[in-house]
């Protein structure tokens, strides 16, 4: 009977380990795990019993026919997992990936916000999937939330679509720069937004004299100075709010800019520093930069604005036309 309990025991473990053989597998399909069911079920009931005498014949064909499916599980195993591989191969090069995916839920958002149910429903993908991307792009500014929490499109695209202008700026810059320094005595630059900051893109200096010294390449706050008003002013409702959180300027002082064209800042971004900003306009009207000059404000005066703002004016209006002329002619 000891016998007979150790070879149902020897062929319990075969059974065993069959089934960790198809219980370990993520990667099998439901048909085949079905049907590697279905192949050892025959041989299972093979297996004696306690109660059963097992002979050495009984014990060599049970451990024969378990062996052999194991051996079809692994078989069966490999081949699930390259097919799958075929498929994820498949998937990569057919362009039916993430990026088609994050593709789904911009198209969707070009339409207006939508909340996630609602992005769900028009891309068609999977909840999980669809709230992962939506959570990623807006971390890398591509989608943002509004004030309902919807998702929107995001600022990052409007930057992208300025840097794409920008050797077209930057090609009919110069010249402007250096007319309105020579006009104005003062230094002059143009800066855009990037992110919760603003970037010189293009600069000219005095030559002598104290002067406002802005390199190119420099980045400064967006909270204080005329051209971050000028950036910020013609913001959609949100970004505006969100802007005017820590800001030196008020909403009232951002209206005022957006009716006049012009911005104004005196000790605002340094002690002792005066500027004049005006806004540079793309093909369909948006501002993608800003124009401006700056100096001390004891050379400039207490009243800047008046003295040099249709200067600056002239100058943003004739970068916008070059730009506008420019994307007709491509």
């Amino acid at each position: 009977m000891m016998c007979d309990n150790l070879a149902h025991s020897d062929l319990v473990f075969h059974y065993v380990r069959w089934h960790n053989v198809v219980m370990t597998s993520n990667t099998l399909s439901a048909k085949t795990e079905h049907q590697l069911d279905e192949a050892v079920t025959e041989s299972v009931t093979a297996v004696p019993t306690a109660e059963t005498e097992v002979t050495p014949d009984d014990m060599a064909s049970a451990e024969s026919t378990v062996d052999a499916a194991v051996e079809e599980a692994h078989s069966n195993l490999q081949a699930s997992m390259t097919n799958d591989s075929a498929a994820n191969d498949h998937e990569i090069h057919s362009g039916v990936g993430v990026l088609d995916k994050t593709v789904k839920i911009l198209d969707a958002l070009e339409s207006g916000p939508a909340t996630l149910g609602q992005l769900v429903s028009q891309t068609k993908l999977a909840r999980p999937t669809a709230h992962r991307l939506a959570i990623a792009l807006e971390r890398h500014r591509f989608v943002l939330r509004d004030q309902h929490g919807r998702f929107v499109l995001g600022s990052r695209f409007a930057e992208l679509a300025a840097a794409a202008g920008e050797d077209r700026l930057l090609a009919a810059a110069g010249p402007i720069l250096q007319t309105l320094l020579d006009r104005t005595g003062e230094s002059a630059q143009i800066y855009r937004r990037q992110g919760e900051q603003r970037v010189c893109i293009a600069a000219v200096e005095r030559a002598s004299g104290l002067r406002d010294s802005i390199p190119v390449g420099a980045m400064l706050s967006m909270e204080a100075g005329s051209a971050a008003q000028i950036l910020l002013a013609w913001e959609d409702s949100d970004r505006l709010h969100q802007g005017l959180r820590h800001a030196r300027f008020s909403a009232a002082k951002l209206a005022a800019v957006r009716k006049r064209g012009w911005a104004e800042s005196i000790n605002e971004r340094d002690e002792g520093v005066c500027s004049i900003s005006a806004p540079i306009r793309n093909a369909s009207g948006q501002v993608i930069a800003a124009i401006s000059i700056s100096g001390p404000s004891g050379r400039m005066g207490s009243n800047p604005g008046h003295r040099f703002a249709p200067l600056v004016m002239g100058a943003g209006k004739y970068l916008t036309d070059a730009l506008i002329k420019a994307s007709i002619s491509r």
